[in-house]
């Protein structure tokens, strides 16, 4: 049977879901270059090369949704325009939609104005400006015809699973075994934090509705917290004093010698540097859908990280 449902890609974000869609009972495919098995019962492994149209065409042959989950190496965002080309390339034609999981880079600073859908594309950075140039393609390819796409944003991403953000493994980890977790920037500037739950579910709902075609979203974030608060009530489900370390641009320029992640994190010092607030009432007066409470979302996530943290004890 083929799937109804490919997800391109097997970062956190693109396994997060296959994880959900499978639990409904949908048929999931995930494509990697090498197929190989990424370890969620029922979801097919495909192996192919999302640069290649054949090859992606062939990879989504029956499916209804597709997701853009692909990622290059954080340190080589140019690797970026040969992946979203050969997507739409395999995809024109196909009658398949595609959903795009992506960022907040493209804008730059904004003064700490809340970042909505109509804010434009001002950003400096090297990553910001290819994120601006995807979405610049993506959409030229919806209103050319070729294939129908609908483009889903969030920032700040942690949850069960979601190790590679700000606010991932280098946080949770040290704070689920009493040691001070690592912040950047001022802890006491508004902030909002997405759960990779709720993200997932948003960009599912993008795949299924008419309306979400040719746009890009905010997909749904609790209201924004100082980062110290979002401290407090992770210190609070886990049971350990609210601690933390702050990290400067100048520690992590310096941090970026030995950590190439804390080095290419530097440009995108404005966003711990000014209030960083995203508007998501735009989808949430579409779709009726509101982010997780963060009273809930940070102690699962807390229980999700204690729970691997008693798994390496034990393996070690």
């Amino acid at each position: 049977m083929p799937p109804s449902h490919v997800v391109l890609g097997a970062g956190q974000v693109g396994l997060e879901i296959a994880r959900q869609l499978i639990t409904s009972a949908q048929a999931v495919r995930v494509v990697t270059r090498d197929g190989r098995d990424v370890g969620i019962p029922g979801v097919q492994s495909f192996p192919a090369d999302v640069t290649d149209p054949v090859q992606v065409r062939t990879a989504v042959e029956g499916t209804r949704v597709a997701y853009f989950a692909a990622q290059p190496p954080y340190h080589r965002p140019e690797d970026f325009p040969p992946l979203v080309d050969g997507a739409i390339a395999g995809l024109a034609g196909t009658g398949v939609r595609l959903v795009v999981p992506d960022n907040l880079y493209l804008y730059g600073p904004t003064g700490g104005a809340p970042i909505r859908e109509d804010l434009p594309h001002r950003s400096t950075g090297r990553k910001g400006r290819v994120r601006a140039e995807m979405t610049a393609r993506f959409l030229a390819a919806h209103r050319d015809g070729r294939v129908p796409v609908a483009i889903g944003r969030a920032s700040d991403i942690f949850g069960p699973r979601a190790p590679f953000s700000p606010i991932g493994e280098r946080f949770w980890r040290p704070l689920v075994t009493g040691k001070k977790p690592r912040v950047y920037g001022n802890p006491d500037l508004p902030r909002t934090y997405a759960y990779l739950p709720d993200f997932a579910r948003a960009l599912i709902e993008l795949g299924s509705r008419d309306e979400a075609l040719g746009s890009d979203w905010h997909l749904p974030s609790a209201p924004a917290i100082s980062t110290r608060r979002f401290v407090e009530i992770a210190a609070k489900a886990a049971g350990v004093p609210a601690r933390m370390n702050r990290t400067s641009r100048t520690m992590l320029r310096f941090f970026g010698l030995f950590v190439r992640e804390a080095g290419e994190t530097v440009e995108l010092w404005y966003e711990f540097d000014e209030p960083f607030v995203v508007d998501s009432s735009r989808f949430e007066a579409v779709f009726r859908t509101r982010a997780t409470p963060l009273e809930e979302s940070i102690p699962a996530t807390v229980a999700w990280w204690k729970e691997a943290a008693a798994a390496a004890t034990t393996v070690a």
